[in-house]
C-alpha cells in the first residue's frame, strides 16, 4: 500500500452513543509501521509553522482539534493546500515533500504519526535545498 503523493485518507471511524473513536493501524489508513508520535498545541492563532521535509521519513498528519491548514509540495514540483479539522481524516504525506502548517484556529491540536525515529540527518529544513533536490529527481 504505497504512494509517492501527498494525499487524503478517510481513518477508521467508530460511532455509538458514548461517542466517536477514530483508529489508525498500519494498513488500515496507515501504509507504514509507527515509529514516532508527536503533537503540535498552542500554536497561537493564524500562525505558521517552518517548512522542511524529509529524505526517508513518512507521516500522517491528523487534527485531533480544531482547523489548520497544510501546503504541500511534493517532488514533482506540485503544490496543493489542505484544510484538515476532522479527527476522522488525515493527510498522508510520502518523503521529499516540503510541507508547511498554517492558519492554526485557537486550540488547534495536530498528531504527526512517523515512519521513522527522529534522525536530523533526514530532515531537509531550507526550501532553497528542497528545491535543488527535486529539481535533479525531476531531471534524472
Amino acid at each position: 500500500m504505497g504512494y509517492d503523493r501527498p494525499k487524503i485518507v478517510e481513518l477508521k471511524r467508530i460511532s455509538d452513543p458514548r461517542g466517536n473513536l477514530a483508529v489508525v493501524e498500519q494498513g488500515e489508513g496507515l501504509p507504514f509501521a509507527p515509529v514516532r508520535c508527536y503533537w503540535l498545541n498552542d500554536v497561537p492563532c493564524g500562525k505558521m509553522r517552518e517548512g522542511h521535509a524529509y529524505h526517508r521519513s513518512r507521516e500522517l498528519i491528523v487534527a485531533l482539534a480544531g482547523t489548520f491548514r497544510v501546503t504541500v509540495t511534493d517532488s514533482n514540483g506540485m503544490t496543493a493546500e489542505y484544510t484538515l479539522s476532522r479527527p476522522d481524516r488525515g493527510l498522508l504525506l510520502p518523503p521529499m515533500a516540503w510541507r508547511q502548517l498554517h492558519d492554526f484556529a485557537t486550540n488547534s491540536v495536530g498528531l504527526i504519526i512517523a515512519s521513522t525515529p527522529y534522525d536530523e540527518s533526514d530532515y531537509i529544513r531550507s526550501r532553497e535545498e528542497f528545491n535543488h533536490l527535486t529539481s535533479k529527481e525531476v531531471h534524472k
